[in-house]
């Protein structure tokens, strides 16, 4: 099940991916102006528009003798989608897993058991009320089905340019960082080397250049 996703994340199948994401997106746009049971009906409608009419033409040819008198989707009919045993105890093991492990975590944030970890949960249910104030929960999921489709793609296509932008960031907060703990007398000139820096990095280009504070350089130095 889960390379069946990674096949239609990263456009392995271009058809098939293209097909799953476009009905993806247009049933989520019409949920924005139609229920769901409407969508869902009409769904229905329009695929017994197409099914019955070529079963019904798949009789008529076998009356006429211009058929073998096979069923046109037996194929799909054929298809064995049953669960087993075994599969169903798994399914269930692994919902009620992920049920307990949530029940456990929201105990443990709204009950104090970590102050900082009960006030970053504060800070991000403040930023939720203020999302769900801008969007609604349908839009989100738009916009989370189309991240999921575009940006596996976009880091396969731009994986090395992707990369060094994420290095050069982390380099850059490292670097800030180290000024913010360790300052030095010569920060005036420390500032337009990180300057330096940043412009270098974000021009993802190897220049050469490289950053270095006066703590460091005393670390180095042996704290002379």
């Amino acid at each position: 099940m889960a390379s069946k996703v990674l096949d239609l994340l990263y456009w392995r199948d271009v058809g098939t991916t293209g097909l799953v994401f476009t009905g993806l997106v247009v049933g989520l746009a019409c949920l924005f102006q139609l229920s769901a049971i409407t969508i869902l009906s009409n769904l229905g409608l329009g695929i017994m528009a197409f099914t019955l009419p070529l079963c019904l033409l798949y009789k008529a040819m076998t009356l006429v003798r211009l058929n073998d008198g096979s069923h046109p989707f037996q194929s799909y009919l054929d298809e064995d989608r049953t669960l087993t045993d075994e599969d169903t105890v798994r399914m269930a093991e692994q919902i009620v897993l992920l049920i307990a492990t949530a029940v456990t975590e929201l105990k443990r944030l709204f009950f104090i058991d970590s102050i900082m970890d009960s006030v970053k949960f504060v800070v991000f249910l403040y930023l939720l009320s203020y999302v769900g104030v801008q969007t609604n929960g349908l839009t989100l999921v738009m916009t989370g089905v189309i991240c999921a489709f575009s940006l596996p793609l976009l880091y396969k296509l731009q994986q090395e340019r992707i990369d060094k932008i994420v290095k050069a960031i982390k380099t850059l907060v490292e670097k800030g960082t180290e000024i913010t703990l360790h300052p030095s007398p010569n920060l005036s000139s420390e500032l337009p080397q990180l300057f330096l820096f940043l412009t270098s990095a974000l021009s993802l280009k190897d220049n050469g250049v490289t950053f270095s504070s006066e703590g460091e350089k005393r670390r180095k130095g042996g704290g002379l």
